[in-house]
């Protein structure tokens, strides 16, 4: 089993070790002579939000797979919601909501009857601290469908038809939900109403959040922790925050002086702009900090890992 070693800066949730939502063991995969997946070890507290990133070819798909119960593993141990996912019935699964790229086919069907019809099949496995399904005109402007609740499926928009997508996979008021590259060809209003969304879900609805995506930008916005897969290990593992200033290091401090122009590199940006106006006030103008992005981070680290810089069982912590 890998140590992990916790660094400063990581805001995610305290620790939560009793009854998590996901806790993976020396999880394995192996097709044929392909190890796939080459020892995972994971805790996914309940409530997180994480985002699972990595090249194609990395494991992110398998993973999944194993975690909703569709592809049984080599090797290793998996709990989802206190459950091995190879033993799960109907009353585990319920428990889960799924949200695939491609569209589900319902083009006939009206928007607010589609999900009404859907939610039936949750209904005999509400529990006392659970009710189940969502109720249909709560759940439509949850995702905000109201005004298309009596439309056709089939003359929704793009985002819409995403935004429906979504709705059917929380109607089931799941405890653990998985999207994946949920904002694949929105527009940028569209993407940002999701965000807003997820987080609606994650606050008010107490969902386990697991999202895979390959839009770094997005996975910064929406997720407490980032795991970066490569290879099939996970080798980072921390808040967006922390993996950026870890990794990438320094800030570029931008500015003009008169006539000239200046960058300085710096680890410390705020301590340097401090000092950089307590010795030339007025004098400084067009000052501009850049500080590194989640995507620096991830380049950086899979850059490391594919060339040999990084030892094979290191995990980046933060």
């Amino acid at each position: 089993m890998t140590a992990v070693r916790a660094l400063p800066g990581d805001r995610s949730r305290p620790e939560s070790p009793e009854n998590p939502a996901i806790e993976l063991r020396d999880l394995r995969m192996r097709y044929g002579t392909n190890d796939v997946l080459r020892g995972i070890d994971l805790t996914v507290r309940r409530g997180e939000v994480i985002a699972l990133l990595g090249p194609n070819g990395a494991g992110k798909t398998t993973t999944i797979e194993i975690l909703e119960g569709f592809r049984s593993r080599s090797a290793g141990e998996v709990k989802v919601l206190g459950v091995d996912p190879v033993q799960g019935g109907e009353a585990w699964r319920a428990k889960l909501g799924v949200v695939l790229q491609t569209w589900r086919d319902h083009g006939r069907w009206k928007v607010w009857e589609l999900l009404d019809h859907l939610g039936q099949y949750y209904r005999p496995y509400a529990t006392p601290d659970r009710d189940r399904p969502m109720n249909t005109d709560e759940l439509i402007h949850t995702v905000a469908l109201h005004e298309f609740a009596h439309r056709q499926v089939k003359t929704l928009s793009g985002g819409q038809r995403r935004r429906l997508d979504v709705a059917i996979g929380i109607i089931g008021r799941p405890e653990l939900l998985f999207l994946d590259e949920p904002t694949a060809g929105f527009d940028p209003h569209a993407r940002r109403d999701f965000h807003d969304l997820v987080h609606r879900l994650a606050d008010l609805e107490d969902m386990t959040i697991l999202l895979t995506t390959h839009d770094l930008a997005e996975a910064e916005k929406l997720a407490e922790r980032i795991l970066i897969l490569a290879g099939g290990r996970i080798i980072a593992n921390g808040s967006p925050a922390a993996l950026s200033r870890q990794v990438a290091g320094k800030s570029e401090v931008r500015w003009r002086q008169g006539d000239e122009r200046f960058v300085h590199a710096t680890e410390d940006a705020t301590d340097y702009v401090r000092n950089l106006f307590a010795q030339h006030g007025e004098q400084i103008a067009d000052l501009e900090v850049q500080r590194s992005s989640l995507e620096d981070a991830y380049l950086a680290i899979v850059q490391q890992h594919e060339r040999g810089q990084r030892p094979d069982q290191e995990v980046l912590s933060l």
